[in-house]
């Protein structure tokens, strides 16, 4: 992955950022402007095209075209260039080409030319160690730095025999107190020291005032920074900036297995797997990138502590650069957080970078001393970023967990372990379930557009989920078309209501208030033509085991017992009755007790239940009441109370047998009622006569 450095006319004006990868679907906007500006409008002009002494292997291919075609634009992402005043707002797109080439666009906006080969273009391809012009500042594209296990890129004319040594192994010279038992290692041309986090803490640096005054900067640093890459970037810098000596840094993350203990020693024949450099910067653009030490971080990841290597100079000739060119040591320090588990910062340099540096060529002891102070301000910047990614994670957490639970509930468990109140525990619970109606005929007919299907269907259900977290609920899962939630658990609700004896109801009420504003909402938005669906919802309460549940692979948190069947199967009952909203016998006894303790006012009842009969459901024994919430509509097919009272009587007289009397009560109800058309069905295939052995069950099996 290639790297665009952006260098200004003065001081700190400048960055190095890492381009998105091919296969990302993402341009680049050059600008002035930040994150949020315009879409990039490509400048279309023949001072665009391509001549031929532009290289013809530098265009675009065939394929390369076809791709920005097919990944044309999903996503924009916008580097600003805030101190040259010649960049427009929004100035230039780039687009990631093969083999590490970018292709360079004139925004239509800009006010300015771009130079590229002495000559201003409106079109180009760039490929790594070139550059183009805006203004005061230079464009340069340079390729990333990998790793190296290979000595002889890391040196020039020695080789390395490794052999470990004890810690109390004699020296010449006294070992300064930051080292004091922190030879690890040791080998023909490199020494290998380690930094104790407990010393470095204890120890004051040289330079005191210049330290302090570049510490106080990092909080306008992270301020600064809108996302992981902009923190790297900043971060880069200051440590450049921090220190002298420093030819370059990078930001890599490996996977290394986990090995506790100062006195274990990376192995021998052991690579971390996925090492990458998340960010790399140098101090100079055109000096020679070298690649990073995969066995320094290795060792400093596998130690959990910071690791120098000096690599030891000609004595007769002076200091002698290393293959690298402006390397001869190096320093790793881990990133100790969860957030950045295997991530390390990489800080590479020359004694000869350094003010005064070169009489201590000879002496690693005190070489490694003076850069401790370089060590110690790495690691304050480190704990920085851990600090900053951890709470950036929780924050993600509490996010994702927004999206399962209401934001009543984060706030009563704030300050909890997650880990105890997740575990499952059985409880009471209301379940509700909630299908979309008409979505395998909309599926059918949208079957080449199941992009747009989703869109569709993530839109209904969102009504239904929006409810059930505004009501103090959790969402449970999803299955396609239809969404569970859940109340209850992993808190109580509480009403508002003074009566102690109506605690229990609290979550059966919260589950009908979200059924019915959910019911309502989409009936409204497919009279409207918002959506394609209608919606079928299914509520049981009772006990059940909630919490995290599943398998060692895979965990989700959910709900689990016969209630939560029951709430299933009453959801597909809905199709037969042609209502929106059933519920069984506890829920609608909850209901009833609190609709008797609210006060009386002018206003209808929200709420309005009609029993609709016993029923045996699929995969069950026992019979159950299950119960109509009834839901205003605001147009004409309103039921009214004497018309539920009539319904009523005429279930009780179909289910002692009197079919006759029933028949002549149902045909009474309005033709729209499509409850009572299930019970007529059934008389009239028996001639209205009861059949015998009738114990006034209605049975749905499969």
């Amino acid at each position: 992955m290639p790297d665009l450095i952006a260098q200004g006319a003065g001081d700190g004006f400048r960055w190095r950022k890492g381009l998105p990868e091919l296969v990302a679907g993402v341009d680049v906007l050059l600008g002035r402007q930040p994150s949020g500006s315009p879409d990039p409008i490509a400048l279309q002009s023949s001072g665009g095209e391509l001549s031929d002494t532009d290289t013809a292997d530098s265009e675009p291919t065939e394929r390369e075209i076809n791709l920005q075609r097919d990944r044309r634009r999903t996503r924009t992402i916008h580097w600003q260039v805030a101190w040259d005043q010649s960049i427009s707002r929004c100035h230039a797109i780039l687009t990631i080409l093969e083999n590490d080439r970018i292709q360079v666009h004139r925004d239509a906006r800009a006010r300015n030319p771009i130079f590229f080969r002495g000559r201003p273009r409106d079109r180009f391809v760039v490929v790594p160690g070139e550059h183009f012009v805006i203004g005061e500042t230079t464009f340069t594209l340079a390729r990333r730095p990998g790793f190296t296990d290979d000595v002889s890129h890391v040196m020039r004319g020695q080789s390395i025999q490794e052999r470990a040594i004890d810690a109390s192994t004699p020296r010449e010279g006294p070992i300064p107190p930051s080292q004091r038992s922190a030879m690890i290692g040791s080998a023909e041309g490199v020494t290998e020291m380690a930094f104790d986090a407990s010393v470095l803490r204890e120890r004051d640096f040289r330079d005191t005032r210049r330290r302090i005054q570049l510490l106080a900067r990092l909080p306008d640093i992270v301020a600064g920074s809108v996302d992981d890459e902009e923190l790297l970037v900043r971060v880069s810098d200051t440590l450049l900036r921090a220190t002298p000596s420093a030819s370059a840094v990078a930001i890599v993350r490996a996977n290394v297995p986990d090995r506790v203990g100062s006195d274990i020693d990376a192995p021998k024949n052991e690579t971390p797997s996925d090492m990458k450099v998340l960010h790399y910067d140098c101090r100079d653009n055109g000096s020679q990138q070298h690649a990073v030490s995969a066995r320094l971080v290795t060792t400093a990841l596998h130690r959990r502590e910071s690791v120098l290597h000096l690599w030891e100079t000609e004595r007769n000739g002076g200091i002698e650069f290393t293959a690298a060119e402006n390397v001869d040591w190096a320093f790793c320090v881990p990133l100790t957080s969860e957030a950045c588990s295997g991530w390390a910062i990489y800080v590479a340099g020359s004694r000869a970078l350094g003010s005064n540096w070169k009489e201590l060529s000879d002496d690693s002891a005190t070489l490694a001393d003076r850069l401790g102070d370089d060590v110690k301000f790495a690691e304050v910047v480190g704990s920085l970023i851990s600090g900053i990614r951890q709470t950036s994670h929780f924050q993600q957490r509490h996010l994702a967990m927004r999206r399962f639970f209401a934001p009543v509930v984060l706030d009563a468990l704030s300050g909890q372990d997650p880990q105890s109140w997740l575990q499952p525990r059985q409880c009471d619970l209301s379940v509700m379930f909630c299908d979309l109606r008409g979505f395998s005929r909309t599926s059918e007919m949208q079957s080449d557009q199941l992009l747009l299907l989703l869109e569709q269907v993530s839109a209904a259900l969102g009504v239904m989920t929006r409810h059930i977290l505004d009501t103090g609920g959790v969402i449970g899962d999803f299955h396609g078309d239809a969404a569970m939630g859940f109340w209850g658990w992993p808190i109580e609700l509480q009403l508002s209501d003074p009566h102690s004896d109506l605690s229990a109801s609290a979550h059966v009420v919260a589950s009908v208030l979200a059924a019915a504003k959910a019911a309502a909402g989409i009936r409204k938005d497919y009279a409207t033509g918002q959506t394609e669906f209608r919606c079928g919802i299914g509520i049981a309460s009772g006990p059940a085991v909630a919490g995290r549940i599943g398998t060692v692979d895979q965990v989700k948190v959910t709900a689990f017992g016969p209630v939560v069947n029951l709430a299933s199967r009453l959801e597909g009952l809905t199709k037969h009755f042609g209502v929106e909203v059933l519920m069984d016998h506890a829920s609608a006894s909850a209901l009833q007790a609190w609709l008797k303790h609210i006060p009386t006012t002018d206003e209808p009842s929200p709420f309005r239940l009609r029993k609709l009969g016993r029923v045996r459901v699929a995969g069950m024994k026992i019979p159950v009441d299950v119960y109509q919430l009834v839901v205003p509509s605001g147009g004409p097919q309103n039921l009214t109370d004497s018309q539920i009272k009539a319904y009523e009587q005429g279930w009780e007289e179909f289910a002692s047998g009197d079919w006759d009397s029933a028949y002549q009560r149902l045909l009474e109800l309005p033709a729209w009622d499509r409850p009572k058309d299930v019970l007529l069905r059934l008389i009239l295939q028996h001639h209205r006569i009861a059949p015998p052995g009738w114990d006034g069950v209605l049975d749905f099996p499969k």
